[in-house]
């Protein structure tokens, strides 16, 4: 009888690991397929107390899908001039720019000793 409820705890915790395991795949797969069916997009990204890229440039009136990510400690962004504040990663939110002119984007969220220098621009031709 011992040896069948071990057998059991086992095959059990095989099943709830494997379906953790494949939870955590299809979560990868979903954030992966949301930026590629973003369409025509600006991606920004963060890693610890910088950007990417120190400039951006997008052509005036172009409407793109502005895509955040955070591939290194926790943060937000915000981009000043336009209702642009992004608070989780792997978010979207469309965005028009319309208004041509330099514009700061900077992590809105504490984020450790090198925050104060963790801004970007936006250059809307």
């Amino acid at each position: 009888m011992y040896k069948w409820s071990m057998f059991g705890l086992v095959i059990i915790a095989v099943v709830v690991g494997l379906s953790g395991l494949f939870n955590e795949v299809n979560k990868h797969a979903k954030e992966n397929a949301s930026e590629e069916d973003a369409g025509k997009s600006l991606k920004l990204v963060a890693t610890n107390f910088k950007f990417d890229q120190p400039e951006y440039k997008v052509a005036k009136g172009e409407k793109l899908n502005v895509v955040f990510q955070s591939k290194e400690g926790i943060h937000e962004v915000t981009i000043s001039g336009y209702d642009v504040n992004l608070t989780k990663a792997n978010s979207i939110k469309e965005v028009t720019f319309d208004k041509p002119g330099t514009y700061e984007i900077r992590c809105s969220l504490p984020c450790g000793v090198g925050h104060i220098d963790m801004v970007s621009k936006l250059v809307v031709e």
